[in-house]
């Protein structure tokens, strides 16, 4: 024994500073491959996003509103209001202050998204006036909460550690603005009560993004396959291919989805119904009617769902498209994006991430839907598996 301390102090380099050596490299050991991810923050992830936030003020129409989504490539955006009038949505209370005086200027009421339009126009099939132009003239203040995602605005600490991040966003919570200076001394993830003379906004794919960054110090847990990490949610609700628009997104709003995939056949009158084992045709989503102008809208909501896409395509092709922004989580391509039940999960973060799609169709050799994997359920797995390998490691060492 006296040999082995002999050894290990020389291979410290002797003395006081040795033990520091040796005390350091156990804590690390102590911690694991992973324990980068408890000292990497929020605050890292929106350093370089630069460009002003997006957002709208509560007096903007709906229709102003999409048409702000569909130039910044986006798919969602805060509501701004003045302050002292309005109850934040889930009672949150995030404020923007003037950056010299400290006086606040600003009060983000709610963060609507593409799922809260297309509850508002879900609506209009059960309503006598079928004027969609009136319908989008409404204010944006009104549809606020919509959706289940919208009934709650949330921040994110920028001291918040990644791993507490990854949680946080597997949970529901899709996006969270991140102040710029944080009232807030403790970390706590996320707070409905914020002031700051700023703020960025930091999304799943921000997150998914910086992971597949940093693929080689994951690669363990990346190389295995969506099944093995149990990433796969097997229920998926689909429509069928002569599902005209308007029955769509009623089912869709009916079920709180943001996307459907479509499929070839589907037996009774059901619209929505469990879709594993169908051939799968195409996907329909919320940001689809992002991209359709206002115009034309109320004339392709009685179109089949195929239809639609394949109008949407036909103008795109036509148009002269400006560069898609990386940060844009709803740009649709009309390639589907699908993984297998042996997928890499680092080959389905690539998918999602390159294509900017929120989930991946899971199929089999016969193009047969077989599940989906979202980036909840990226993040999901990706952190437990990062926890049961820290677990092991504890039992390992003690």
């Amino acid at each position: 024994m006296a040999d082995d301390h002999e050894d290990q102090t020389q291979r410290g380099g002797g003395g006081g500073g040795g033990g520091g050596s040796i005390s350091n490299k156990n804590k690390k050991m102590r911690r694991g491959a992973y324990g980068w991810l408890r000292d990497r923050w929020v605050r890292e992830l929106v350093r370089d996003k630069h460009r002003r936030l997006v957002e709208v003020p509560y007096t903007a129409t709906l229709a102003h509103t999409v048409n702000a989504l569909l130039a910044n490539h986006v798919s969602a955006v805060p509501v701004a209001a003045p302050p002292g009038q309005w109850i934040g949505a889930g009672g949150s209370m995030i404020l923007e202050s003037d950056p010299a005086t400290g006086a606040v200027r600003k009060h983000y009421i709610g963060m609507l998204t593409m799922l809260d339009v297309l509850s508002h126009i879900a609506e209009l099939g059960d309503h006598d006036d079928k004027d969609l132009d009136r319908w989008m003239a409404i204010p944006v203040s009104a549809i606020i909460g919509h959706s289940l995602e919208g009934l709650s605005l949330w921040t994110l600490n920028p001291n918040t550690s990644l791993i507490d991040c990854m949680e946080t966003l597997s949970k529901g919570v899709h996006r969270a603005l991140v102040p710029v200076e944080s009232q807030m001394n403790q970390a706590v993830s996320v707070e409905l009560v914020e002031e700051s003379p700023g703020y960025r906004l930091l999304t799943q794919m921000d997150v998914l993004r910086f992971l597949r960054e940093q693929q080689n110090d994951l690669k363990e847990i990346l190389s295995r396959s969506v099944a093995e990490l149990g990433a796969i949610s097997e229920t998926v609700f689909a429509v069928g291919k002569h599902t005209n628009v308007m029955d769509a997104i009623k089912s869709m709003r009916a079920a709180g989805l943001s996307a459907v995939p479509v499929v070839e056949y589907l037996p009774g009158d059901q619209i929505l119904q469990d879709g594993k084992g169908e051939k799968l045709v195409e996907t329909f989503s919320a940001t689809d009617l992002r991209s359709c102008p206002i115009a034309l809208l109320q004339s392709w909501l009685s179109i089949s769902v195929v239809q639609f896409k394949e109008r949407l395509a036909v103008r795109a092709s036509n148009a002269t498209i400006a560069p898609i922004d990386r940060d844009d989580p709803g740009a649709e391509t009309r390639r589907l994006i699908t993984c297998y039940h042996e997928t890499s999960m680092l080959d389905v973060i690539d998918s999602a991430v390159s294509n900017h799609v929120h989930r991946l169709w899971v199929i089999d050799e016969e193009g047969s839907l077989n599940g989906v994997v979202s980036l909840s359920d990226m993040l999901r797995v990706v952190r437990d598996s990062v926890l049961v390998a820290e677990q092991e490691l504890q039992v390992a060492i003690s």
